[in-house]
């Protein structure tokens, strides 16, 4: 018996341990050169229908080519790198709405074109990431995607509507997804959010009114990013102007010859240096400052007082703390190695309440099975158990009898 329960025991324990390990066995990942793989294409970037919209005919071709997107901005969306586009038509009741999506390498690029499209002054929607409208235009995004919505007419529910467009519009993962960090060097207070443009080269500076000439911010000198906002101060409205270089020796180098420039007198026709834009011809010229810190340059421009001027431009301070990257897709070694970790206690701890449960199951139902037929719990104790009492009887010698013995 007790044979017996030591085979189907040991039996349960096998197969308990086998059964886990099927489960916490984690699937083998697809190889990355696999024909599936090899052959999938980006996410569509426009429905048929949302929210009652049907669109009226196949969707143009996918726009590959910036200048088939936009014509008179090809070169700023080189620069925001383009990846492709969607154009289609949609109606509903007899209304109709042309859609523009435009798609970017990442969320900065996706940001820094929909801050070169929204003009000043455009007032605010919530849709998507962020979102503005003029009239019967709404322009917002989400993820590396731009929307450009045109409403024949547009209604109270039109927001509503692109808010459902775009929880189906595909997001990016991992890297791709983060917003340009430069933006976080903006100071907050008095901050007017519907002004900042973000631009990555000359042409999305200049086209979304760069204050200082393209040629002297230095894009083709190491400039890797820059930022233009408005700030509402009390006395009048100012302009902060930020650019990031690679290192703090090119931001001094430039910094020098910026400040140069916006010195009384440079804008002289005679001087070598190239006219002030228009940004710099409405500023009071008091006003004009610039500094430095780190690897930004900082540029304060407007009508405001010299003292708010000021006080603006010393509150852009760089911060080289650590930026902690998202993990990519995909399961890193470190939680690998925890998962198997986590499946062998999973199997010890199945395996171990296994055989603690057959084991009552099994000495439990024998020993009831015992009383039953009137006999004790366990067997040490029966009277029927069978021994052998084996013992050595010891007999005492008789004494030997004085002299010898007669013969005979």
């Amino acid at each position: 018996m007790r044979r017996i329960f030591t085979l189907a025991s040991s039996a349960a324990l096998l197969l308990s341990l086998l059964s886990a390990a099927a489960q916490t066995a984690p699937a083998k990942a697809p190889s990355p050169s696999t024909p599936a793989q090899q052959s999938a294409a980006p996410a569509a970037l426009l429905p048929d229908s949302f929210a009652g919209w049907v669109r009226t005919a196949p969707p143009k071709t996918t726009l590959s080519d910036p200048a088939q997107a936009d014509p008179a901005n090809t070169e700023a969306l080189k620069e925001y790198n383009f990846s492709d586009g969607m154009l289609a038509d949609y109606k509903r009741n007899g209304d109709t709405l042309s859609l523009r999506a435009l798609r970017f390498h990442d969320a900065s690029g996706a940001y820094g074109a929909y801050s070169f499209y929204r003009q000043n002054g455009w007032p605010k929607e919530e849709i998507g990431s962020g979102a503005t409208s003029n009239h019967n235009r709404v322009l917002f995004w989400v993820g590396n995607v731009v929307v450009d919505a045109n409403f024949s007419h547009i209604g109270s529910m039109s927001a509503s509507e692109l808010r459902q467009l775009a929880s189906h519009l595909p997001v990016p993962e991992g890297n791709r997804a983060i917003a340009p960090p430069i933006l976080s060097n903006l100071p907050v207070d008095s901050l007017d959010g519907q002004s900042t443009h973000y631009a990555l080269g000359p042409a999305g500076y200049t086209g979304s009114g760069g204050v200082l000439p393209a040629e002297l911010v230095g894009f083709d000198r190491g400039a890797e990013e820059s930022v233009t906002a408005t700030y509402s101060l009390r006395s009048r409205p100012a302009t902060l102007t930020i650019i990031n270089y690679p290192t703090p020796q090119l931001a001094a180098a430039q910094e020098d010859k910026i400040r140069a420039y916006i010195k009384p007198g440079s804008s002289n026709p005679a001087s070598s240096n190239p006219a002030w834009p228009k940004p710099l011809q409405d500023s009071n010229p008091a006003s004009l400052e610039v500094r430095r810190s780190g690897p930004l340059v900082a540029l304060v421009s407007g009508a405001a007082t010299p003292e708010e001027s000021h006080k603006l431009l010393a509150r852009v301070h760089f911060d080289a703390d650590l930026t902690t990257i998202p993990v990519p897709p995909g399961e890193s070694d470190v939680a690998k190695t925890a998962k198997l970790l986590m499946g062998i206690a999973v199997i010890v701890i199945i395996g171990s309440s296994a055989a603690i449960l057959l084991g009552f199951f099994l000495g439990g139902g024998r020993a009831l099975y015992r009383m039953a037929r009137g006999k004790p719990v366990s067997s040490v104790y029966e009277e029927e158990f069978i021994h052998l009492d084996l013992r050595e009887d010891w007999v005492e010698p008789a004494p030997a009898l004085d002299g010898p013995h007669p013969k005979g």
